[in-house]
């Protein structure tokens, strides 16, 4: 078995034989930094530079897209052909900054992809409110794995350390996963054992691609929290598939963006999220695990990892809130980051909040005085408004060359 004895500065040897120099890792989110081109944006890579020489282990950068027609956001990057590596080199090298790695998160929204920049497509079609989108073919899911293997080695090319390939929070890999979404009848859907062939398929193509000494890791969701999604038990038979596919870490979340849904990270509870279903994976595979969610007190993280309950935590608000988290926890004076606390927020509200906090800390700032959760609602979509005619332009003009 993986030796779970462990304190939460030291090394973390992963199967692949990268060595992570403690176990605090920014997990993923959308930090709609891109400029619209789908590259990093200066300020994007000072950010990653400022997150590296904090101190923690590993950063991962969200929702970078192989397929600008699937994007999320226009605010996410897109690692393709057609991409200007010696951007994200710049992007790689600052991430690496203080023996930190960076890994990138492979996206594809399906689904959920950003209708004004995109065309959304899942396993099924459907067409709810605030939610439609065509079925994608057996030929479109047939050429995933090869997508995704794609985009990862191009991030190994450009200097990134490892990749994450996203399959939780109800984007495409996990609407796989979730019969919520995924109501096909061929060999893609029905029982949990074709439901995760995207994501198994994926896996394996990728670790083609990228060679046995580059981390390949997944996030998955522990449950997708809807009644009628991937529960824990589906997603307990997923952990222990993944053990045997040769991955170096799995990333336990949960929740999804499904309209109506609640949000994990905004839920305001007092502790991390998903350390019992990490208890219950430990019993089936011997792949480390990381949980995400929930972090907001170094005596939480200590805990879960001399418990052996995970072997890494991911932690993402909090890094937000204090940049050197990791340089503050190790000392023995350490204190935690000072959580805003928020009554009534509209929709999309908090997510906005933080996501402006972390532009201003992009750009250099040591405080933000953010504006009301209406205000920072409202900032972030007219940036996102903005980049999506950037968005259009740039990848119209890209198919017609």
């Amino acid at each position: 078995m993986f030796d779970t004895m462990a304190d939460l500065f030291d090394p973390l040897t992963l199967p692949c034989g990268v060595v992570l120099k403690n176990r605090i890792v920014k997990s993923a989110m959308s930090d709609s930094l891109g400029d619209g081109t789908g590259h990093p944006s200066e300020h994007q890579v000072a950010l990653y530079r400022r997150w590296a020489e904090g101190g923690l282990a590993a950063s991962i950068i969200g929702e970078v897209q192989g397929n600008p027609h699937f994007a999320e956001k226009p605010g996410n990057l897109v690692l393709d052909d057609n991409a200007d590596l010696a951007r994200f080199r710049a992007l790689a090298k600052a991430g690496t900054a203080n023996d930190a790695q960076l890994w990138v998160q492979l996206g594809h929204a399906g689904a959920l992809a950003y209708p004004p920049t995109s065309d959304p497509a899942g396993p099924s079609a459907l067409d709810l409110p605030g939610l439609a989108c065509r079925a994608l073919s057996a030929a479109e899911i047939a050429a995933l794995p090869a997508g995704f293997a794609r985009t990862a080695g191009l991030a190994r090319d450009a200097g990134f350390g490892g990749v994450q390939i996203h399959a939780a929070h109800g984007f495409l890999l996990s609407q796989f996963l979730s019969p919520l979404f995924n109501r096909r009848t061929d060999h893609y859907g029905g029982s949990i054992g074709n439901r995760m062939r995207p994501l198994l398929e994926t896996v394996a193509a990728v670790r083609e691609t990228v060679g046995p000494g580059f981390p390949v890791t997944v996030k998955l969701n522990a449950s997708d929290q809807l009644e009628g999604g991937l529960d824990a038990t589906d997603a307990l038979a997923v952990a222990a598939a993944l053990g045997q596919a040769g991955v170096d870490l799995i990333d336990i979340s949960g929740g999804t963006y499904f309209p109506g849904a609640p949000s994990s990270s905004d839920s305001g509870g007092s502790g991390p999220y998903f350390l019992e279903f990490a208890a219950r994976a430990r019993d089936i595979t011997d792949v480390p695990l990381m949980a995400t969610g929930g972090f907001k007190r170094r005596e939480e993280a200590v805990q879960a990892i001399e418990e052996g309950r995970v072997d890494a935590v991911g932690v993402a608000r909090a890094l937000v809130l204090e940049p050197r988290l990791p340089e503050i926890w190790r000392t023995p004076s350490a204190t935690d980051p000072a959580f805003p606390r928020f009554s009534d927020p509209p929709p999309g509200g908090i997510t906005a909040w933080y996501t402006m906090r972390l532009t201003r800390l992009a750009e250099g700032a040591e405080r933000h005085d953010a504006p009301d959760l209406a205000g920072a609602l409202a900032e972030y979509d007219a940036r996102d408004s903005a980049r999506t005619e950037t968005w259009r332009s740039h990848f119209a003009l890209k198919e017609r060359q």
